[in-house]
């Protein structure tokens, strides 16, 4: 069972998300928070696997919040996904940065919460369908000189290249299409070159691609 942490100042948007995640057999909302001082204490208490976090909220905004989660060893099971109105918000960059394992836009899908919900459990990054090309070319262009490469020194020449290709916003199938391999054999690269680099997830990964100078604007292939 998945558990999910709501952290929304909002109460109406709160119970939409509730009633759509307990209708699933795989998901229940163990605790809601309508600040960030309330996210944190319940995500000490409670220890959820996912917290859908707004980005704005009272006391304590969502991405001071989020730092505080990831900066966090004891807490390092627990992946934050961050809710934004706009698909663009200036704090998604620093938020990802930040450990976020990516963000939603408020009005997406049911499916895509879905979705998202399972699969930042499973160690990806999430970002609404549409959006992921245009948000890592507008965090290419607001990053700064790439660092040096040498955290890139353990890794394989093919480990490298996975990484530039998840940098670019490409899928495990897409890798897996691109390098002629399984997708499981795309997957397993990507969690040895996470694990190599110290990332927490992929969207950790895809700031190191491009902080390093691996991959850089321009490349969106």
């Amino acid at each position: 069972m998945i558990r999910v942490l709501l952290a929304d100042d909002q109460a109406l948007v709160r119970a939409g998300f509730k009633a759509l995640l307990d209708a699933q057999p795989d998901i229940e909302v163990a605790g809601e928070a309508s600040d960030g001082e309330q996210a944190l204490r319940a995500v000490r208490e409670l220890r959820p696997d996912v917290v859908l976090m707004d980005i704005r909220m009272p006391l304590l905004d969502g991405l001071a919040a989020t730092r505080r989660i990831t900066d966090a060893p004891d807490l390092e099971d627990v992946k934050v996904v961050m809710l934004t109105t706009f698909e663009l918000d200036e704090y998604v960059f620093e938020a990802i940065r930040s450990g976020a394992s990516g963000f939603l836009v408020k009005d997406t899908e049911p499916e895509e919460l879905l979705r998202a919900v399972r699969a930042v459990v499973e160690g990806d990054a999430l970002l609404s369908p549409g959006v992921t090309r245009r948000l890592i070319a507008e965090f290419a262009a607001r990053s700064k000189e790439p660092a040096a490469a040498g955290a890139l020194a353990e890794l394989t020449e093919r480990e490298r290249e996975v990484m530039a290709l998840v940098g670019i916003g490409l899928s495990n199938d897409e890798i897996a299409r691109r390098l002629v391999v399984s997708p499981l054999t795309a997957k397993t690269h990507v969690s040895r070159t996470m694990v190599k680099l110290g990332a927490r997830d992929r969207a950790q990964l895809v700031v190191l691609a491009y902080e390093s100078g691996l991959v850089r604007p321009g490349w969106l292939g």
